[in-house]
């Protein structure tokens, strides 16, 4: 079987709020070009809200049947997935073995890092143009990423794990941005797909499964938060 198809189970987690996440709400909201977090993105760390969120993914975690649970878990190293795997762990109350992997953290922003979409428009109008041209898919903030770039990433990613650890149920906690892009590798979509899945934001803390059926990873869910409800989850 090619790559991920080689895998039983593929469980995708989007991490909670981050403190990031408030912080770039609340300077859209107010109109400001900047989001004012001072930590590098890879050290923003999980809210209050965000440890509530990664308690109810361990419980949801938890509730799967024995026979579709994690045998392996690999993480982003940025702060706010790997407290979010912690955290939801050590609710389900498992041994998991945790792998971290540098090929899972989110998009490199380059210059853009920091700014709202507002401060893009006014600190770089020609890019702004280029970004508006060119589509998401394809661009790359100076000094940043495009989505084709983390594409490459995880065609990688998922070639290792179909090596290594062929008919895994393998759990992944990391971005946004690597989960929607996980879905163009997993399914074989195009990028007129997955621009169109991306309209609907993936939700924090969030759970997508993805079942081996036929020699292929088929679609269980995508984008579940029922094990949110209650929090009153945000749009982020």
């Amino acid at each position: 079987m090619w790559g991920v198809n080689a895998l039983e189970w593929l469980i995708l987690a989007r991490h909670g709020e981050s403190t990031g996440n408030v912080a770039h709400r609340a300077a859209e909201a107010a109109g400001a070009e900047e989001s004012g977090v001072a930590e590098r993105d890879a050290d923003i760390p999980l809210s209050a809200a965000g440890r509530a969120q990664a308690a109810r993914l361990g419980e949801r975690l938890a509730a799967l049947p024995a026979g579709e649970r994690p045998d392996i878990a690999f993480v982003s190293p940025y702060l706010r997935a790997r407290d979010t795997l912690r955290i939801a762990l050590d609710e389900a109350g498992w041994p998991l073995d945790v792998r971290v992997d540098e090929r899972l953290r989110d998009r490199d922003q380059g210059a853009f890092e920091g700014l709202t979409p507002l401060g893009v428009r006014r600190r770089y109008p020609e890019e702004a143009a280029r970004l508006r041209r060119l589509g998401k898919f394809y661009y790359r903030a100076p000094g940043g990423e495009c989505w084709a770039d983390l594409i490459l990433r995880l065609r990688s990613f998922y070639r290792d794990l179909s090596l290594d650890l062929p008919d895994a149920r393998v759990l992944v906690v990391a971005h946004d941005a690597i989960i929607v892009t996980s879905r163009y590798v997993v399914e074989g979509l195009t990028e007129a797909d997955v621009l169109d899945i991306e309209r609907t934001p993936v939700e924090n803390a969030s759970i997508s499964r993805w079942h081996r059926a036929d020699g292929r990873l088929r679609p269980v869910c995508y984008n579940d938060c029922a094990h949110l409800d209650g929090l009153g989850q945000p749009v982020t």
